[in-house]
């Protein structure tokens, strides 16, 4: 399928094809009949990818932040692999649209194939010819609405959800300051709630749409004519509501909002524009400011948007699908005509076109809808067919493949997931290796793959697991997704007879742990490598080789800093995904069993009250321990692992895989120290792996192991709920 996309970093916008994305549990797949630009939002993105580095920076001072925490963090390399991976990546564009159900995935009841649907939401209602979208971020489209009026439905209910935060009330004035599609939507909005509304903005055309749709008065807003307006329909009061519509780097909004605003008005923030509150002005009147978060509730809540968990009516009464759903009811009984608004209907065969007239000028619209191919066939030819095609990025193909591989032919390689850590960490080193193949990408979006394909060379992109784990000539599979589908994507590889590496965690529950054990016995295939990677970093190898062996029980420590997760992270949805030790925990087990060589068998755990922090304490055969202080309240600044341990008069010193040492009472060693790179092991851990897979020799850690680290980890949690240490059973 076709999908419009932009690079972020060279501004370059494109026609791509990429596969169709998946039909998951909780959503339905969505064929496109027509999508929106929104011309404030998606534009700004556009310029944005336009400006150089420093301008890019300047633009985001939030991301740069990030940035500077991760070089502190994780070292300059890893960090510019990461960000450079961002911006070299094609990135969707599009949040609006309207189309048909083409298939209804599990647990959805509400609608069936054939349905007509409104779609929102930057990562699922894309100007993409199929979007899978989950339950909340869709709604129904009333009978008689016409699908290029219901694929307003996200920007009107983002016009809709300001006007909620000014509580308008029959009767009174509201000025509306910028008059682009949003403004023209809160016009219309305003009117069928009784609200006499004057208009401000500088170009008169949209001035003159405005007093059409509903407007009392429209103006400049640098002209008296506004003023005027104002006063005359307030008596010289002032209106009880602005709604800041407007885009760019001016003051003048916010400064004529006080101007024009009663005494205790409220002030609505829809848009994105300058807001340096001009204190005197906002203090004396007491102005009330307000911000419109896009859709509504639930709007950036992963559990509401993409697990379908709504708000009960009782409490929260207009959600992003009820109001999607509300708005495109006002627009079906004719309270708000959208048809005014629509300034071009572009084939989508000419997205690039479209964007780059609207960029640089060449077309000036307030909207402009795609159509897409099933669409225009239903409906015949345009009133105005678009001169030029831009033809679409051409798409990978697959590579030969052999039943048997000889001794001289590639390890040929799947990934199953293609996110952050994949594209920043292992893949970087797999596709410069010698002896690998990187056969096929497999994701539920289908852009990511397409990035993955173009940036590490697949053969092949796309979203369908079963023929990538029915492929003969694929050798191994790497696991490389969200942490809740490790244990049942290794189960079914080891079962397809595939070599497998999994990023940490194994497993999230006993359960899983079981089940991927059964599927070992049940295929004979123990051919499995999890992701604990740092007992392969070279720091820590020449450490313990100079630490040399023990005689006695040994001691250690580990201070992991893991600091405070983003709001939104995926981290935090430990009702799917587990707790953030279960999910990380495993490293840090299995870096101390490695170093005192033995599996534990006993673990006890301490959480103080009211944050995440965990005291571990990991008990060994010999007599050794290892207390493992998982914490997130430290400072950011302090590094992130640090690790001592102590044994027959000898210590080993780990300073975040930036420096180690080993004193032994008559010297010591000190590493180099690595100022600019942290190597916690990926590039060692995956030679060793791919190594193992061409040779048919052991795996890098064995299968005991493994799984010994898993039950280990997963025990904390029973040692937190029983108050006592937890004996480890045998391990088979």
């Amino acid at each position: 399928m076709k999908q419009v996309v932009q690079n972020y970093k060279s501004g370059e916008l494109a026609l791509l094809d990429v596969p169709v994305p998946g039909c998951k549990p909780g959503g339905v797949l969505v064929r496109t009949a027509y999508s929106l630009i929104s011309t404030g939002t998606e534009l700004m993105k556009v310029s944005e990818a336009g400006m150089s580095m420093l301008g890019k920076a300047r633009s985001r001072p939030d991301q740069v932040a990030k940035v500077v925490q991760s070089v502190a963090t994780n070292g300059v390399p890893a960090t510019y692999r990461k960000v450079m991976g961002k911006l070299d990546s094609y990135t969707p564009l599009g949040y609006s649209l309207c189309g048909v159900v083409e298939q209804v995935g599990a647990g959805i009841d509400d609608v069936k194939a054939g349905d007509l649907v409104a779609c929102a939401g930057n990562e699922h209602a894309l100007h993409a010819e199929l979007n899978w979208v989950p339950k909340n971020l869709y709604a129904p489209v009333p009978d008689g609405l016409a699908p290029r009026h219901a694929a307003f439905g996200t920007v009107g209910s983002i016009a809709l959800q300001g006007v909620r935060q000014g509580e308008s009330r029959l009767g009174e004035v509201a000025l509306v300051i910028g008059l682009g599609l949003i403004g023209q939507l809160v016009v219309q909005l305003l009117t069928a709630s009784g609200v006499r509304v004057v208009g401000a903005d500088p170009d008169p055309e949209r001035c003159v749409l405005a007093e059409r749709l509903g407007a009392a008065a429209c103006g400049d807003p640098a002209s008296p004519a506004v003023e005027s307006a104002v006063a005359s329909l307030t008596d010289g009061h002032g209106v009880d509501q602005v709604y800041l519509a407007a885009g760019g780097g001016s003051n003048q909004p916010v400064e004529l909002a006080a101007r024009l605003c009663r005494d205790r008005g409220r002030v609505v923030d829809i848009g994105k524009c300058r807001l340096d509150l001009p204190w005197n002005a906002y203090y004396e009147k007491e102005l009330d400011v307000r911000f419109s978060r896009s859709y509504g509730p639930g709007r950036y809540d992963p559990e509401y948007e993409i697990e379908g968990r709504d708000y009960p009516i009782g409490y929260v009464r207009w959600t992003e699908r009820r109001n999607l759903a509300c708005f495109l009811d006002l627009v079906a009984r004719g309270r708000v005509d959208v048809e005014p608004l629509i300034t071009r209907t572009a084939a989508f065969d000419d997205a690039v076109e479209t964007y780059r007239g609207l960029k640089e000028g060449d077309l000036k619209a307030v909207a402009v809808l795609f159509r897409y191919p099933e669409q225009a066939a239903e409906e015949g030819p345009l009133a105005d067919p678009p001169a030029v095609t831009v033809p679409s990025v051409p798409g990978g193909g697959k590579g030969s493949s052999a039943p048997v591989r000889a001794a001289k032919t590639p390890v040929r390689l799947a990934f199953v997931g293609a996110g952050n850590y994949a594209t920043s960490m292992l893949l970087p080193h797999l596709a410069r290796r010698d002896g690998v193949e990187l056969s096929t990408v497999v994701t539920t979006t289908a852009l990511s793959a397409a990035n993955a394909q173009r940036k590490f060379g697949f053969h092949e992109a796309t979203t369908d697991l079963d023929a990538v784990l029915g492929d003969p000539s694929l050798d191994a599979v790497f696991v490389v997704t969200r942490h809740s589908s490790h244990a049942e994507l290794t189960r079914r590889a080891l079962l397809a007879g595939k070599a497998v590496f999994v990023e940490k965690p194994l497993a999230l529950t006993e359960d899983e742990l079981t089940g991927v054990l059964a599927a070992v016995e049940e295929s004979g295939n123990d051919r499995l490598q999890v992701g604990f990677n740092r007992r392969f970093a070279p720091l820590l190898q020449e450490a313990r080789k100079r630490f040399g062996a023990r005689t006695g029980p040994a001691s250690l420590r580990y201070l992991v800093n893991a600091g405070r997760l983003d709001h939104g992270s995926w981290y935090l949805q430990q009702g799917t995904e587990g707790s953030r030790f279960a999910g990380e925990g495993g490293h840090f087990v299995d870096t101390a069993s490695w170093l005192l060589g033995a599996d534990p068998v006993s673990v006890y755990a301490l959480a103080p009250s009211g944050n995440e922090d965990l005291q571990v304490v990991l008990g060994y055969p010999d007599g050794s321990t290892a207390t493992i202080a998982y914490v997130t309240t430290g400072a950011a600044g302090f590094p992130k692992e640090t690790l001592d341990l102590v044994a027959d008069g000898k210590v080993l010193q780990l300073d975040d895989f930036v420096r180690t040492s080993v004193y032994d009472g008559r010297k010591r060693w000190v590493s180099s120290r690595l100022p600019k790179a942290r190597d916690k092991g990926q590039s060692a851990e995956l030679a060793a792996f791919v190594r193992a897979v061409r040779t048919g020799g052991p795996m890098p850690v064995p299968l005991r192991s493994l799984v010994a680290t898993t039950t280990a980890t997963l025990a904390v949690r029973a040692a937190l709920t029983g108050g006592a240490p937890v004996t480890l059973a045998e391990v088979r």
